[in-house]
């Protein structure tokens, strides 16, 4: 078995990882690269592989930089099979029309096609099956080549087999779907006894851990058998807040802006980070009266994925879904105003302050959120909180490491209002926590390797080191297109 990694190598961005076997090909995430203008323009690049030669692809969340360039593979010739968790595909079919619309407006002012066109994304969905964490798939490689096919039953062939790989998804507690993908691949020698001679191995990769425990999400699960392990690195240098302690951060600046009549802006995810603040308000709200103020969530796209948290509540937490009762939407309270249209989103400046505005993207290099940004980060009664990882280039970056001017729409705008970033409110695992996660996956002593992936360098390096200092632990950091035998 070998591994490749064709993205998320010393990058946040871009996750696309290739495992090969005598003629099989399987990739894990196929995702965009973001933040500045020649990670994007890496998109552009052609596969470093035939998509038309992919059997299958397995995704573990929905978020862009893991799932962005699929429709592109699907244009250049992919026809295989992409598994996911089942909330996973309903959220892929929000997010790709709204990525294609950015990048075709993208594309339009910068001269050139866009990424893929339309009818792409209508491919790629129809090779879509989701499934649910803990139910095993097994694809059988058989010879002659050309006979690869995957079964989700306990179905079994008579012929002899060269090679069995089994899949399997776990809860990583990242964002609404989120998996960890398992494979474990079992050899036979075809001269005997198949099941006398079997010599397996398992490979855990993580997508992104979570910050468990979240406000929404059951826990990340853990797991004790590694053999190999390709774990994610955002926070790989840092310590989250405590849990308690961001609730009080975030309360703070509520009332920060109801007492000096400004205006709240939070820059969100569409995915998990909205639906997270959206729910903390409404606790807040719940127990504190006084604090309402109207909150916009002033994002179509957001908008659409919250609709998907309702289609699936036994994803979520059982405290989340007995804070409000049964069969009530916990996204739902009297403050809460939804924008959908151009028009109402310009609406929201007529609305005296204090207000509280949700709006993507969740790093501010695109969206609506400029806007705002544009109209209140000079204002001192006004804040700014960052409740999400902000990569290396982007404008949020640059406001949350103290930027005192910025660019937004090719115009200077002074930073003056209150700046916070609450880490405690990412939706990724700090440094603790994924060491306590390699920890365990190597209950069993048997962890050859750690491939530390979705992080910038220093911070991949940064847990590269604490995996050597505190668990005795190989630990690599690959670099772009490096290979590794299994």
């Amino acid at each position: 078995m070998k591994l490749t990694f064709h993205g998320g190598a010393m990058s946040v961005t871009g996750a696309n990882y290739l495992l090969e076997h005598d003629g099989l090909k399987i990739l894990v995430d196929c995702g965009l690269f973001q933040g500045f203008k020649y990670a994007e323009s890496l998109n552009y690049e052609k596969f470093a592989y035939d998509p038309a030669e992919i059997d299958y692809v397995f995704i573990t969340h929905s978020h862009t930089d893991h799932i962005g360039r699929l429709p592109k593979l699907y244009k250049e010739g992919f026809r295989g099979k992409i598994f996911v968790v089942e909330p996973t595909k309903e959220l892929m079919g929000r997010a790709f029309p709204d990525n294609w619309s950015h990048m075709a407006e993208e594309a339009k002012n910068d001269n050139h096609d866009p990424l893929y066109a339309e009818e792409d994304i209508a491919g790629v969905m129809g090779l879509i099956e989701g499934i649910p964490y803990h139910q095993k798939i097994t694809l059988f490689d058989q010879r002659p080549r050309g006979t690869v096919f995957a079964s989700t039953a306990e179905t079994k062939t008579s012929s002899p087999r060269a090679l069995e790989i089994t899949v399997e998804f776990f809860n990583s507690g990242h964002i609404l779907g989120s998996a960890i993908v398992c494979f474990e691949w079992s050899r036979f020698d075809l001269s005997e006894d198949p099941r006398s001679n079997l010599s397996g191995n398992k490979i855990y990769f993580t997508g992104d851990l979570g910050n468990s425990p979240s406000l929404l999400l059951p826990d990340k699960e853990f797991v004790n058998d590694a053999d190999y392990t390709v774990i994610e690195s955002a926070y790989g240098n840092r310590v989250h807040e405590n849990k308690e302690e961001r609730s009080v951060i975030f309360r703070d600046v509520v009332r920060y802006i109801i007492k000096n009549k400004g205006v709240l802006m939070i820059p969100s995810f569409a995915i998990e980070r909205t639906q997270e603040i959206i729910f903390e308000l409404h606790k807040l709200f719940t127990a504190e009266e006084l604090l309402t103020v109207p909150v916009f969530v002033d994002s179509p796209l957001a908008n659409k994925m919250t609709e998907v948290y309702t289609q699936f509540p036994n994803y979520l937490k059982k405290e989340a879904k007995e804070f409000i009762g049964p069969g009530k939407n916990i996204f739902d309270f009297p403050a809460l105003r939804e924008t959908h249209t151009v028009q109402e989103s310009k609406e929201i400046n007529d609305t005296p302050s204090p207000k509280i505005i949700i709006a993507g993207s969740g790093m501010s290099n695109g969206g609506r959120i400029l806007h705002h940004e544009r109209r209140y980060l000079s204002d001192p009664r006004s804040a700014i909180v960052f409740v999400g990882y902000q990569v290396a280039g982007s404008l949020g970056r640059k406001i949350l490491d103290g930027q005192s001017e910025v660019t937004i729409f090719n115009e200077p705008v002074a930073v003056r209002c209150l700046v916070k970033g609450i880490g405690a409110y990412s939706a990724h695992a700090d440094q603790p926590a994924l060491l306590d996660w390699i920890g365990r996956a190597n209950q069993e002593g048997k962890l050859k390797k750690v491939f530390i992936v979705q992080g910038e360098e220093n911070s991949a390096k940064a847990l590269a080191s604490a995996v050597k200092d505190n668990l005795a632990a190989e630990a690599v950091v690959p670099k772009l297109s490096e290979t590794f035998d299994l």
